[in-house]
């Protein structure tokens, strides 16, 4: 390990490249496993020296099909290892790998597209296709398109329509023209030319364009791996959205600069099972995730034998509490400890090797807050969970608890290379080599968040005498109550989605005397738990106005407002008929709140919160997978608290 240390410090230097660690990897480990992807089944291999030669291929013939610095290169649909071959490709030619989430709609696509010149795209199967043929017909100038999975589009005819195959035929076809191309291909961009453009999540209007750089991704990489947030040859599954710096930082830069092995799952249905198989060792998940994962845990242990039950009962729940006393700085007895060791046997490795845990040594959670219950269990199951903090404009990573210093409160200290310090008004503002270069042809938005040198994060929060950093949710969100008391809604958004039956949340108060929520139900949690108790419904709106489950709810809501001061407690609340979505505009791609939208849409139900109704009738559009808008009405049912 301590040459594999100076090693790092020599390859992920300043000056590197992506491209350039890459050809390194090829180089110097080509018969090692850079990637899998399970396709029928079956897993895939491909070694550095494959994945090179399939990126440096995709390279050429992109440049055959004349993409230059300075364009872009869209990237749609699901991991697939071609679509990150695809991504790192562009960026060995100076051109802007812009992936987009998969569920983007047309008009999101064309606010990307308008930003810079889009020369070719790719595209994971005919559902993208068809989109970027769309965006033809709605003028974009899309040269080329470049699928991935050739089903369904055999009778397509469209100009500039090419399979993942013809442009890999271009390409070899490029290189073997020009015995140079290579070495020019490798060694063409510099460590500020583009490594990835990505985009903000558009919470308060339209998405801004973030540029990272290589001297960006790398130097977030490496400052992570100085943190201890994870080693070389790490095992990672490839599921997060493409389009989510979390996923880039992983499984591209970091694996790229630390030689992971990337799994990429047959498709989004199957990780939790193709997660099993391969038993990652660096797992990033959201909270949602790791709830969702609790939830089958639970789900399993409850749907097996008497016997088993009692056992995972008896073992867990004593790990839990010896969890929580160790978080309040307190140490175990001997006899805790050897039923640990015991729970560890008979109960806890088996559970974790049923959910591909058990080779897990580095695990995070990060973008929001995670509830402590979920976060206590998974210590106590022996799963060094650990709370990070980054953002897009400083390529994810900013801050990191240490595996044996957690608390429940914070996202841990600043990593080395990054400096944090927080205004007088409540800003966390971050210095970093790792720090973009501003928003993409937006100086205005630029100059805000950038100042004498530091990233001005738009979170409010502050710093611990011991260095941790407690985040409190976004500084535009700090609002005040009629009498004048300060909160920030996101703060107790995300206290209410602790409670696996909730969602989503909306809390209201500003100027005025009381504090209210929406709420939106988790159909999986609140499905199951309806089915144990022998609760009757047909549909989620059925459910979400169920007395039983306004009974779950109100604990949820009882259980934050033991945590608020009494000027800040929720009086009141409504659980809506449908969950937001971000196809209706009402939270993004990666669950944020918008909050404006929110507001207007429901203008209604949130009058009824403060006016005194017992009830109130709403109508709402809704957009359907297939795109169809249809409209849904319902009588919701104000409750008190």
């Amino acid at each position: 390990m301590r040459h594999e240390k100076a090693v790092s410090m020599q390859i992920c230097a300043a000056d590197d490249t992506l491209p350039r660690l890459l050809a390194h990897n090829a180089a110097q480990h080509g018969n090692k496993i850079a990637m899998r992807e399970k396709h029928r089944g079956i897993w895939k291999e491909m070694t550095w020296s494959e994945y090179f030669n399939e990126v440096l291929v995709c390279a050429a013939g992109l440049d055959c099909l004349g993409v230059r610095p300075g364009d872009a290169v869209m990237v749609l649909g699901d991991n697939r290892a071609r679509l990150y071959a695809g991504m790192t490709a562009s960026s060995m030619l100076g051109a802007y790998a812009m992936p987009a989430y998969p569920g983007t709609t047309l008009d999101e696509l064309r606010h990307f597209v308008g930003e810079v010149k889009l020369v070719a795209a790719l595209a994971e199967d005919q559902e993208q296709v068809d989109k970027f043929l769309e965006l033809r017909e709605a003028g974009s100038a899309i040269e080329y398109i470049v699928y991935e999975d050739k089903r369904g589009l055999n009778t397509y005819d469209a100009p500039g329509l090419l399979s993942w195959e013809e442009l890999h035929d271009k390409g070899e076809t490029n290189l073997k023209a020009d015995p140079q191309l290579r070495e020019r291909i490798v060694n063409r961009v510099t460590p500020d030319d583009p490594a990835i453009f990505l985009h903000s999540s558009g919470t308060t209007g339209k998405p801004k364009g973030i540029v990272l750089s290589h001297r960006n991704v790398i130097a977030a990489v490496r400052n992570a791996y100085s943190g201890g947030a994870f080693n070389y040859g790490e095992e990672v599954l490839a599921y997060l959205p493409m389009a989510w710096v979390g996923d880039f930082a992983l499984t591209v830069a970091a694996a790229i600069a630390f030689r992971f092995t990337v799994n990429v799952p047959e498709r989004q249905e199957t990780v939790l099972r193709d997660m099993r198989e391969i038993a990652p060792s660096l797992y990033l998940a959201a909270p949602r995730s790791w709830d969702n994962l609790l939830t089958s845990i639970q789900v399993g242990i409850e749907n097996s034998t008497p016997l088993k039950k009692w056992l995972y009962h008896f073992f867990t729940d004593r790990a839990i509490a010896w969890e929580r006393r160790k978080l309040d700085g307190q140490t175990g007895s001997h006899l805790e400890w050897l039923g640990r060791l015991l729970g560890e046997r008979i109960i806890f490795g088996p559970v974790k090797d049923l959910y591909g845990l058990s080779r897990l040594k580095s695990a995070f959670t990060g973008g929001e807050a995670i509830g402590e219950d979920t976060f206590v269990f998974y210590r106590a199951l022996g799963i060094k969970l650990r709370q990070l903090y980054g953002q897009t404009e400083n390529a994810a990573f900013n801050a990191i608890q240490a595996a044996d210093e957690v608390k429940l409160h914070t996202v841990g200290r600043a990593l080395p290379g990054v400096q944090v310090k927080v205004t007088g008004t409540g800003e966390i503002l971050l210095k970093a080599e790792s720090v973009f270069r501003g928003y993409f042809n937006n100086p205005m938005a630029t100059e805000e968040a950038l100042k004498d040198g530091w990233l001005h994060t738009g979170d409010a929060g502050y710093l611990e005498d011991d260095g941790h950093l407690v985040v409190l949710g976004r500084v535009s969100e700090v609002v005040h109550t009629k009498r004048g008391e300060r909160y920030v809604p996101n703060y107790i958004e995300n206290r209410l989605k602790f409670s696996p039956y909730i969602k989503d949340a909306a809390v209201f108060g500003a100027g005025r005397d009381e504090l209210t929520a929406i709420v939106c139900i988790d159909l999986e949690a609140a499905g199951h738990w309806a089915e144990t108790n022998a609760v009757p419904y047909v549909s989620y709106a059925d459910l979400s106005q169920r007395a039983e489950m306004a009974g779950l709810l109100r604990d949820a809501f009882h259980r934050v407002n033991k945590a608020l001061p009494e000027s800040l407690k929720l009086h009141r609340f409504v659980s809506l008929h449908k969950e937001f979505d971000p196809d209706d505009g009402e939270i993004t791609r990666t669950r944020k709140l918008r909050r404006a939208v929110v507001e207007e849409r429901y203008a209604s139900v949130i009058a009824a919160l403060y006016d005194g109704s017992k009830e109130i009738h709403v109508k709402a559009a809704v957009t359907y997978e297939s795109g169809e808008v249809g409209l849904v009405e319902r009588t919701l049912v104000i409750r008190e608290v």
